[in-house]
């Protein structure tokens, strides 16, 4: 089978397209023919090993994974002998960010990892495109616990991770201020946002009229002292980076002590029960995954070189099938 490979960290330039063996399932395991993936900052960070940390988990002189690539869409091809919940040509989608391996025409993954049922009134690109963003946006506003009525700012709310929070948070009953620029205001007002502000004009951490019960920083280019003054009191921050020389770690662990408003630095896992609520409030209507556009798995270092000028508008989409 054909696969974006990597044998060591670095730049978009050290992918190439290869011919790989197809893995053969465990018996709690089913094969996947991938129809669809993406590129997303998880997959840049695993490969670039920019963030020296990533490498306790991927490998600390080169990648234990030598295919990247978390989410994913395709037909289960095989399935192991103690499969139940799954059969062949059941069309599926999910997410693998332990084994990863998505940049290739066939993975193996667990029955009871997070893969599901791909959402009826989704195509494959935008199944592929579900749960990355979404599921990093759903840890944070589960760690702040967003009540229905509170008012919440997303910053860089056109990502895939700030246009997953918008909607999400729409759906949970918040208030929803949302950053971004000019050209994706009526998008961003689209998924849910009562209030857009274009930050080619207004820096929102000046705001004199707002105060919130909980940050959101999708992008990681705030910090908290900045945004400090907008927070009611008892107001969470959370940036989805680690920000200047780690600072938002030590603020996680100290402002819960020193401190009325809090930085929190949640730590990120998915199950399958995750994966399922994502595909119910997607058949509900509630949530639908953005898409910049889409490259041929042969362009993929194309596709990572665009993700990395930190432009797309949601998520990019890799064409496998």
């Amino acid at each position: 089978m054909k696969a974006a490979v990597n044998y060591r960290y670095g730049p978009p330039e050290i992918v190439s397209i290869q011919a790989i063996k197809i893995p053969i399932p465990k018996n709690n395991e089913v094969l996947v023919e991938i129809h669809t993936s993406t590129v997303n900052r998880t997959d840049c960070g695993f490969r670039s090993a920019e963030y020296f940390v990533s490498r306790f988990f991927s490998g600390l002189i080169k990648p234990k994974n030598h295919v990247l690539g978390c989410e994913f869409a395709g037909i289960i091809k095989e399935i192991g002998k103690d499969v139940t919940k799954f059969k062949v040509g059941d069309a599926v989608f999910g997410y693998n960010d332990m084994r990863f391996g998505t940049h290739a025409e066939f993975m193996v993954i667990e029955e009871d990892a997070c893969i599901a049922i791909k959402p009826e009134n989704l195509n494959f690109s935008e199944s592929a495109a579900i749960c990355e963003g979404a599921h990093y946006a759903l840890v944070d506003i589960r760690a702040a616990k967003v009540q229905k009525g509170q008012k919440v700012l997303v910053n860089g709310a056109t990502g895939g991770i700030g246009s997953s929070a918008v909607q999400l948070l729409n759906y949970f009953g918040a208030e929803v201020v949302a950053v971004c620029d000019t050209k994706n205001m009526d998008l961003v007002k689209s998924l849910g946002a009562d209030e857009v502000i274009d930050y080619t004009q207004t820096d929102f951490t000046l705001l004199k009229n707002h105060q919130f019960d909980f940050i959101f920083d999708a992008v990681g280019k705030s910090s908290f002292s900045k945004c400090k003054k907008l927070l009611k009191k008892k107001g969470i921050y959370i940036s989805t980076e680690l920000g200047k020389y780690g600072a938002n770690v030590y603020l996680a662990l100290l402002t819960p002590f020193f401190s009325s408003k809090k930085v929190l630095f949640p730590i990120p896992s998915m199950n399958q029960e995750e994966v399922l609520f994502f595909k119910s409030i997607i058949e509900e209507g509630h949530f639908k995954p953005v898409i910049d556009r889409s490259y041929a798995l042969d362009e993929i270092v194309e596709a990572y070189k665009f993700v990395e000028t930190g432009m797309k508008t949601g998520n990019v989409i890799i064409n496998i099938k």
